[in-house]
Order: C-alpha cells, then structure tokens, then sequence
C-alpha cells in the first residue's frame, strides 16, 4: 500500500528510490478499473505504479499498488503525458508495461509512445477499433450485426432523425471526449430540441457524433468477449453476462457473471481478427428484443470495469498481457463459472427499486460479508475486500464527501 498520492516531483523521487526486481506495470487511471488491473498483477508479484491526474480514485490505497501519483492528463497536454511518462519509465530502471485503463489513457499511450515503455496492444490499429465510426464500418463489411447508425459528418441530422425517429441514441466516436465535454458517453433525446442542443454542445466541443436506434434490450442479457489475444499463439477469453447494471439501462455493470456462447465469442473474434489488434479487449453486445438478435455496442481495447471477473474464472488477462510483453510465461486455470459484485451499486440498486429481485444467493451473501469469497475461486467483487480494505475505505471517503472521482470506472 502506498502512502499517499504523490506530486509528480514526489513520484519521481519515490520511484527512484525503489529496487524492481521486474518491470513494473504502469496503470493509468487509478480507479476502480486500474485497481483490477493491479490486484490481477499483484497476485504474481508484479510491482504496479499508478498514474492519475486525480488522487480521489480507489487504487492508490490498494495493497497491490506500489507507488501512485499524478501525470499530465493526456487530454489537457499530450506532450506533457509524454514527457512525465518516460520520466518514470526512466526512473524505474526498467522499460515498464503500461496498462491504459480508460480510452483517453490508451490511446495516449499508443499516439504518445512514451520512450522506454512497452506496450502490450496493437497501437497502429487501437483508434480503429476504439473509433465507432470505424468500428461499426468493419461491422457492416463483416456481416456483423449492429444498432441502426448514421455518421452525422455525412447524414443530415434532419434525415437521421427522420430515419430512426424518436427517441434516439446520440454517440460519440470516441467516447471519453464526449464525456468531458457532455458528461456522459450516451445521450438518449425525446424530440428535435433535445437532438439539437445535444449535437450543438457537441459541435463546439469538436466532437464527431452519430445517431443511432434506441435498441429495445432484453434486460439481464448483456454480454461480452473479454479476451487476450497475442501477437503469436492462441488467444485467452471468457464470455460475460451482465446481469446487472445501475442504472438499469446505460448503467455499468455490477453483477457479471461468467456464461457460455460460441456465437458471442465468434462475432468479437472476426472484428478483432480483421482489426489485426492484439492485446486485452471487450466486446460489448445488447440483445435486441425486437430482433432477436445480438448487435455490437462497442469494443474497448482496454481494460474495464469487471476485469476481475476473467481473473477470478481462472483467465488473468492482464497477467496474460504482462507477461508476452516481457517475454515470461504465466499458467491459467481456468475457465471456471465466476461471478463479479460491484457492491456499491448492487447495494443502491436494492435500497432504491423495490420492484428488483435479488440475484445473490444466501450463500454469496454470507462469502461477501464474513470475507470467504476471498479465499475460493469463482466469487469476487469490485474494490470491497476485507484483505486489502484501503480501496473501501477511500470509496467510501468520496462517497461521504463533497467530492467525487472524475468518472465511474
């Protein structure tokens, strides 16, 4: 555990002080998503540095994490992300593996290439598969299934909204721009008005949007590839089911479980495959109940939230990533039936809607609270864990305070 989230100077000097045995990983932001990542290393004695513009996230005071401070946010000066990264690559003694756990972290990662960092992606084809524009192009070419979209940089928003009718979905081609700007990555509009201001705020914010049909879910029945796939050799994947989010809709996950379904595994093969990307990824698909269909949502070419829940089904894909970047080798497992609890949504959930109807069994109650599950396969959660109890303590800490952390995962 560290003792504080460092000023960039303090960082430095803390990180130069230390003797790695190994190449640290660089985790990049220091969230609930970059504590998944740290804990899946820290399980195989990786010695993980966390980076952040922000000390309010939850993995700076993880057991896992070695070091933590703040970097240059890449959105607000890429050269300065650049520049402070290969400062700390350089301090380590090492060439460490950088873990981007947010698009704008990845991608500035793959756009800035730090000198003397590995990367364990494909960064020639990442904008390609992160970029929806591109994204649902090679969806269209590959037969893949997908939402009805328009690229408003070529449609008409007019005949857009004509096409589809109201209400719609407006999204970004990259995500997390949209979000700083917007504050969120997803707007549904009821109505001409609300399209217009929406694409407005976007406009000013040179944000490159599309339309797209308000897909009628088949709710529980979301799931993912989550997978690695090396330059060489075979890849490592599990399917996922979100059974769960909050806020039930567009809301992230909080209770995934681990399911079987070639076809799922299939689709997000071929989109990776024709990508030529390598390294960890989700592939997100929504059943369309009026379809009776799955379609592509999205594919993240980063970790994500429920990266645990691989990990804990016997499938450490960051571990995985790690390794082939170093050259080393690491055993699997599994896979194994698993599943993930974000306890504080899943917990909000329950408090705030009376119609919702428990998933956990009595058993998974009782190994969540007496702290069992940490010793057994199959069950495991997001931060809560009675172990390494720092990452609850500061959720809870930003929970009860006038502040919060920059963005849910």
């Amino acid at each position: 555990m560290t003792d504080a989230f460092l000023s960039f100077d303090e960082l430095l000097d803390a990180v130069g002080e230390r003797s790695f045995a190994r190449p640290p990983a660089l985790v990049a932001n220091a969230h609930v998503t970059g504590l998944g990542v740290a804990r899946a290393l820290a399980a195989h004695d990786v010695p993980v540095i966390a980076l952040d513009r922000s000390g309010d996230g939850v993995a700076p005071a993880s057991d896992a994490v070695d070091v933590a401070g703040r970097v240059t946010y890449p959105l607000d000066d890429p050269d300065g992300f650049r520049e402070d990264v290969a400062a700390v690559a350089d301090a380590t003694g090492h060439e460490p593996v950088a873990f981007g756990c947010m698009d704008e972290w990845a991608l500035a990662f793959a756009e800035q290439e730090p000198e003397g960092v590995r990367l364990p992606f494909a960064d020639g084809t990442l904008d390609s598969v992160l970029d929806k524009y591109e994204l649902y192009r090679r969806a269209e070419a590959l037969g893949v299934p997908y939402p009805e979209t328009y690229f408003l940089e070529e449609t008409d928003p007019g005949e857009a909204a004509e096409a589809l009718g109201f209400p719609l979905v407006v999204k970004p081609a990259r995500k997390r721009e949209f979000e700083e700007a917007i504050g969120t990555n997803v707007v549904e509009v009821a109505d001409e008005a609300e399209f217009a201001d929406v694409l407005a705020e976007a406009d000013d914010a040179g944000v490159r949007v599309m339309a797209q049909e308000k897909v009628e879910k088949t709710a529980g029945a979301d799931r993912s590839y989550a997978s690695y796939v090396p330059q060489e050799g075979e890849a490592l994947g599990v399917v996922g089911n979100a059974r769960v989010r909050y806020p039930t809709g567009y809301g992230t996950s909080c209770v995934v479980d681990r399911v079987e379904d070639p076809t799922i595994e299939g689709r997000a093969r071929t989109m990776l495959d024709d990508a030529g990307y390598y390294g960890i990824s989700e592939a997100e698909f929504v059943h369309d109940a009026e379809r009776d269909e799955y379609v592509l949502l999205d594919i993240n070419t980063r970790p994500w939230k429920w990266i645990g829940m691989p990990v804990a089904a016997g499938v450490n894909l960051p571990m995985a990533a790690y390794a082939n970047a170093v050259g080393t080798e690491t055993v699997h497992t599994g896979p194994i039936d698993a599943r993930w609890v974000f306890l504080p949504d899943y917990l909000r959930l329950n408090f705030e809607d009376p119609t919702f109807e428990d998933v956990l069994a009595p058993r998974e109650w009782h190994a969540l609270v007496s702290g069992e599950f940490e010793g057994g396969p199959g069950l495991t959660t997001g931060v809560y864990r009675p172990a390494d109890p720092g990452p609850t303590y500061a959720l809870l800490e930003t929970e009860f305070a006038d502040r919060e952390y920059y963005c849910a995962c």
